[in-house]
């Protein structure tokens, strides 16, 4: 089977996983505010979620490497399954019991990407650097547009079919996929040659422990304003509605998505020979942080809060993008063949992380000093991720 056709099934599952899991995100919120539930029960919902995305990426590396990324990427798929038919059942639901399903549903995430992004080294030449970081820009950047189609798939599922056939038709859909990529995928996106021990979930390379710690201090950047903060700034203080706000956050992540898309193009790497390196990252983190800056200066300034989010979205969503596409090739290029799914397991550990306690402190700093001590906060983690990144540059591959 040639690359190609390997690549496009994986992309293919990655792509029908995605719809689900922002459906699933949208379903979630929508049915249970509907049912009553408080925001700090809803919240809740999506804590083990997070948690073990955390858990996933760390073990998820060690699993693929000894059994193979066709199986945990299978395995994820089926876990998706269960846990689409788990939250169907209406007559079950409760805090806990939801909370227990997402766990499933935030494991199998992480397997499906770990997954997905680690068989790409597996499919491109060595020698084309450029064409692994094209294709590894087009999954990322799809697999965000499509999140944010998800969103809006959420919805109109809930609106059309109801809550309970709105799931078990997205888990038709995936058993459908998973039937696809059983007959298309080789049975050679191999286990590890030697025997992996618990001790290698810790990445020996310098190049993947900064790339990840750099990982860390970016997405939390992104999650410290963007996923409580802005949401009830929003509706709290510029009186937006709840379509308002869902709007704006899906437009915001389809947008991220196609940017991240183009990434290599609008860089000028069209050759596949070429490709960034970590001064490419280092500058690109740099640029960064730019937008908060902006976006706390002109807030001082008194000018119009709502000019402040939407000018400070754009911006952001434009330059962050870039540097999740940079990043998400790097840590492939870092790795070898032999070590990759570790290593992506290990560096997507350490974004799961950074996503976890940007979440925590979006809602602790809102809470206690408001809205733009939150943009503050992205703005100091934007300057250790650029700190962090100045180091790559010297860094050789592997």
């Amino acid at each position: 089977m040639s690359a190609i056709k390997s690549y496009a099934t994986v992309t293919a599952a990655y792509w029908g996983f995605t719809l689900t899991d922002g459906a699933l995100r949208m379903l979630v919120v929508l049915y249970f505010h509907q049912l009553g539930y408080a925001a700090l029960d809803i919240a809740f919902l999506f804590l083990f979620y997070e948690f073990f995305g955390i858990v996933t990426n760390l073990f998820g590396g060690w699993l693929a490497a000894r059994f193979g990324l066709n199986k945990t990427l299978f395995s994820g798929l089926i876990l998706q399954i269960l846990a689409l038919y788990l939250l169907s059942l209406e007559n079950y639901l409760s805090v806990p019991y939801v909370m227990a399903a997402q766990a499933i549903s935030g494991i199998a995430k992480d397997l499906n990407k770990m997954s997905a992004k680690s068989s790409l080294k597996l499919l491109v030449p060595e020698d084309t650097q450029g064409q692994l970081f094209k294709w590894v820009a087009i999954l990322t950047g799809s697999k965000n547009t499509l999140k944010g189609v998800g969103f809006f798939l959420g919805g109109l599922l809930l609106s059309w079919l109801g809550y309970q056939a709105a799931l078990l038709s997205m888990a038709g859909g995936l058993v459908a996929i998973f039937i696809v990529c059983a007959l298309l995928l080789p049975a050679d996106l191999a286990p590890q040659k030697y025997k992996v021990k618990i001790k290698h979930l810790f990445s020996k390379s310098e190049s993947i422990n900064r790339l990840s710690a750099a990982r860390f201090f970016l997405f939390g950047a992104r999650d410290i304003w963007f996923v409580v903060a802005l949401p009830v700034f929003l509706q709290a203080s510029l009186l937006w509605t709840h379509a308002e706000v869902g709007i704006l956050m899906a437009v915001w992540v389809i947008l991220y998505g196609l940017v991240q898309s183009s990434t290599p193009r609008a860089l000028g790497f069209k050759k596949p020979e070429h490709a960034p390196d970590g001064q490419t990252a280092a500058k690109a983190v740099g640029i960064l942080l730019i937008a908060p800056v902006l976006m706390i200066i002109a807030a001082k300034l008194g000018v119009d809060m709502t000019v402040v989010i939407i000018g400070g979205l754009l911006s952001f969503a434009v330059i962050f993008a870039v540097n999740s596409a940079i990043h998400s090739y790097l840590v492939l290029a870092y790795s070898t063949k032999d070590d990759v799914s570790l290593d992506v397991g290990f560096y997507y550990m350490s974004n799961a992380a950074g996503r976890l306690v940007g979440t925590l402190l979006s809602g602790l700093i809102y809470q206690w000093c408001g809205f733009i001590a939150c943009i503050t906060g992205s703005a100091i983690m934007i300057g250790a991720c650029a700190l962090i990144s100045l180091k790559l540059k010297s860094l050789e591959k592997g």
